[in-house]
């Protein structure tokens, strides 16, 4: 009887109190998991075991501990140990390190991918034009006959796997999902339309303008509000031109400090060129991140039209043309100082 109650007792203990269940083993198979920016351990136990990786969330927090596990896609395998998985997940080639940098213009990226599967120059651009409406883009994008790449903006910064067999459309469509789950996830067209934007698109490429005008992220915010200032078709600094060379750069698929000049510029006839053509270009200029997106949600209050980094801790923003020339002036000293 004291062993039948004794049986009974180390069962009810281990069900409510013991390990977690667990899989054996390696595992089998091959499944590409996505853990966003910013998941803990425990959010990430629950995508492995909603994806069939690992059995229960439990386990894979308790094997997991205290170790830094990074976002991104993993290549993982099915019912594997919550032990196995998290070995895994540490081997830099489980994601197989395909990295996109905040701010990377679409072109760039597709040089990334051509590259990372030793593919011909030109592959992925290629199928990127031809495939565009079988990745998975939010029925808001490509909203203007003018976008010049309908991907661009869409091609979320991230770490992402990509194995040797992977097909370049394949790739593409987890970067696209990657950006709609994030685009939702700060309700993208609702922040548009609370900023009195026409679309998500426009948002979005306030974010990139943010990203490719910015050079230090604790400015953002007070980047954001210069473009949103700029774009005020009542403003008697620039009368609703943004001005910006980083438009122009792309326009012309170069990135460079020299532009020409301002005369010249406002002839060119390019709608990015925002020297000649009031308010945002058609779409995004590059890829942002999450800094720039969440800054052109939630820009800083100013009244800035201007601003020049001196160094990485000091920006100065100005509300008038002739302090930004002081500051310009400022700026000019620096640079020779440096010299």
């Amino acid at each position: 009887m004291v062993g039948a109650v004794g049986y009974f007792g180390y069962d009810f203990f281990m069900s409510h109190f013991g390990p977690a269940p667990d899989y054996e083993g390696e595992g089998s198979g091959e499944v590409q998991v996505e853990i966003p920016d910013g998941s803990p351990i425990s959010e990430m136990g629950e995508i492995l075991t909603k994806n069939g990786v690992v059995k229960s969330a439990a386990a894979f927090s308790d094997a997991a501990g205290s170790k830094t596990l990074q976002p991104g896609t993993y290549t993982l395998r099915k019912q594997m140990s919550a032990a196995s998985a998290v070995e895994l997940m540490l081997d830099p080639k489980s994601r197989n390190g395909l990295t996109i940098r905040e701010g990377l213009r679409a072109g760039e990226v597709y040089k990334l991918i051509d590259k990372k599967l030793k593919l011909k120059a030109g592959t992925t651009k290629g199928v990127a034009k031809s495939e565009v409406k079988n990745l998975g883009l939010p029925s808001w994008a490509n909203d203007s006959a003018k976008i010049k790449d309908p991907l661009e903006g869409f091609l979320y910064p991230s770490t992402y796997s990509v194995g040797q067999n992977a097909k370049p459309s394949a790739v593409l469509k987890q970067m696209v999902a990657r950006a709609n789950q994030v685009y939702e996830k700060v309700d993208l067209a609702g922040s548009a339309r609370k900023l009195q934007l026409d679309s998500p698109m426009q948002l979005l490429t306030v974010a990139s303008l943010t990203q490719a005008e910015g050079k230090y992220k604790h400015d953002f915010v007070k980047v954001a509000r210069v473009v949103y200032n700029r774009l005020k078709p009542n403003n008697t600094e620039t009368y609703g031109l943004l001005d910006f060379d980083s438009t122009v750069n792309y326009a012309r698929s170069q990135s460079t400090l020299d532009t020409g000049s301002v005369d010249n510029l406002r002839n060119f006839n390019d709608p990015y060129n925002t020297y000649k053509f009031k308010g945002l270009p058609p779409g995004p200029i590059g890829n942002p991140g999450e800094v720039a997106l969440k800054s052109a949600i939630s820009p800083a209050k100013g009244n800035w039209y201007y601003f020049v980094s001196i160094n990485p801790e000091k920006t100065l923003f100005a509300e008038t043309n002739e302090e930004h020339e002081r500051n310009r002036r400022i700026y000019e000293k620096e640079r020779e100082k440096a010299k």
